[in-house]
């Protein structure tokens, strides 16, 4: 398990650095500019969970989950309502890590 560190992206723009995706899961900073890009380059779909520690009315919520097709990417916000009491950070797993790569990236 990785913990991810957020890259400010400036006005001029930014090349992200690209963590390899970690077979037991990752953790991410959380919050309102903070967005979670992840590149599924491998030759299958893949699941990214995002874990929802919180209850409402007693129930647990739902975790978050994103199908990512082969060879697509997407933008994922790093919100509140993922953070662990305990880490403060979003926890992450990934239903596969082969060829996929994963960046926090904090907009201005």
């Amino acid at each position: 398990m990785a913990a991810l560190t957020a890259q400010p992206v400036p006005t001029a723009g930014l090349t992200p650095t690209y963590a390899a995706a970690a077979g037991g899961g990752d953790t991410a900073p959380i919050g309102t500019n903070l967005l979670l890009h992840v590149i599924n380059g491998g030759g299958s779909p893949i699941t990214l969970t995002i874990v929802t520690p919180g209850t409402a009315d007693g129930l647990a919520i739902a975790d978050t989950a994103k199908s990512i097709a082969a060879g697509a990417s997407a933008f994922v916000p790093l919100r509140a309502v993922y953070r662990n009491p305990v880490t403060g950070r979003a926890a992450l797993t990934y239903s596969g890590v082969t060829s996929v790569t994963v960046a926090v990236l904090q907009l201005p």
